[in-house]
C-alpha cells in the first residue's frame, strides 16, 4: 500500500475512539436489556463488531498490526423474532450457475423449441436459451440435471421465514425479495464451494462438524443433511 492511500494516525486514533463508544453502548445494552433476543442489544452488538473490524482495517493498514478482535461473520444469523407459533412460512430460493457448455445449452433449447413446433430463433442465443430452459423444466430437475443442461453448479441458499398470516394474492410479486427480515429466518441451508475449501483448511479435523448442506432430487423434497451421514 502506498503512502498516499495509508490512513493518518488521526483516523486510527478516531476509530479506536469509536471502538470504545460502541464498547460502552454495548455494555449499557446488555445492562438494561428486556430479555435473551432484546434488539437493543443486538443493534449494538453489530455496531461493536462493525467498529471493532473498521478499527481492525485501519490498524493494519498504518501500522501492519493487528487486534486479538474475531470479527463475526457477516454470514452469521440474527436472533430469531418471528412468531412462536408462524401461520404461514415464505420459502426463499436462490442458485446459482455458470454457462459452462453454451452450445450444450442452445442444443437443449433447439429441441424444445422442436416439440413445441415453435419456428423463432430464440435458442440461438444464450439469454434466450435460459429462458426456453427455465421455462420447460421446473427449478428443482434443473438443478439435479444442471449439468446435462451446459450449466454448472455454483453457491445456493434457501431460507425458510416465518409471517403471522398468509401474503395477499400478488402482494408482493413485482419485489419478491425486498422485503425478506433477517429476523423472521427460522432456518437456512447453504450449499457453497467455500465450505469445502474450509475442510481442507482444518486439516482433516474430524472433530468439527458440517454445515448443512441441501439434497437436490427431483424425487424428493429439499431437506438438510444429517451431519453425521
Amino acid at each position: 500500500m502506498s503512502d498516499a492511500a495509508q490512513p493518518t494516525a488521526a483516523e486510527v486514533r478516531a476509530a479506536a475512539e469509536a471502538v470504545k463508544t460502541a464498547l460502552d453502548r454495548h455494555l449499557a445494552a446488555v445492562e438494561s436489556r428486556s430479555g435473551d433476543e432484546d434488539p437493543a442489544v443486538y443493534e449494538a452488538f453489530n455496531q461493536l463488531a462493525a467498529a471493532a473490524e473498521a478499527y481492525d482495517e485501519l490498524l493494519y493498514d498504518r501500522y501492519d498490526e493487528v487486534t486479538p478482535f474475531e470479527i463475526p461473520s457477516a454470514g452469521d444469523a440474527p436472533p430469531y423474532t418471528g412468531p412462536e407459533e408462524p401461520s404461514a412460512v415464505s420459502v426463499l430460493i436462490r442458485r446459482d450457475y455458470a454457462v459452462a457448455e453454451p452450445q450444450r445449452l442452445r442444443a437443449h433449447a433447439q429441441r424444445i423449441e422442436a416439440a413445441d413446433d415453435e419456428g423463432g430463433e430464440v435458442s440461438g442465443t444464450v439469454h434466450g436459451a435460459l429462458g426456453l430452459l427455465f421455462g420447460e423444466f421446473e427449478p428443482d430437475e434443473i438443478a439435479s440435471r444442471h449439468a446435462e443442461f451446459g450449466l454448472e453448479e455454483g453457491d445456493s441458499t434457501l431460507w425458510v421465514t416465518a409471517s403471522d398470516e398468509p401474503a395477499e394474492p400478488g402482494e408482493w410479486l413485482e419485489a419478491p425479495f425486498d422485503q425478506v427480515d433477517s429476523q423472521q429466518v427460522i432456518c437456512r441451508f447453504d450449499v457453497s464451494a467455500v465450505f469445502d475449501d474450509e475442510d481442507l483448511d482444518d486439516d482433516g479435523d474430524d472433530d468439527l462438524e458440517e454445515l448443512p448442506a441441501l439434497v437436490l432430487d427431483e424425487d424428493e423434497d429439499l431437506e438438510p443433511l444429517d451431519a453425521d451421514r
